[in-house]
């Protein structure tokens, strides 16, 4: 790899392009989120990590349902009205 092409970088004007992998990062997202959101809100430590994985699972079969749905939307549902 050419060194002078990290250093021509620019992540403004060329973003990396992870189209093909942004469902693997929902997955440490979703973890985060849960993990900030669970040590404000959960009334006992102990139940800590049981809450933030159910509540890590919800934010990503949300997000995979939103999917699936905009997808039948768009590519069934939308053809045949149009």
């Amino acid at each position: 790899m050419n060194p002078g092409l990290l250093l021509a970088y620019t992540p403004l004007i060329d973003p990396l392009n992870l189209h093909a992998v942004w469902f693997w990062l929902l997955i440490p997202l979703a973890v985060l989120i849960a993990m900030a959101y669970k040590a404000v809100r959960v009334p006992d430590m102990a139940l800590y990590w049981r809450q933030t994985a159910l509540f890590a699972a919800q934010i990503i079969l949300g997000i995979v349902g939103l999917y699936v749905f905009s997808l039948v939307v768009l590519n069934w549902l939308l053809p045949v009205i149009v």
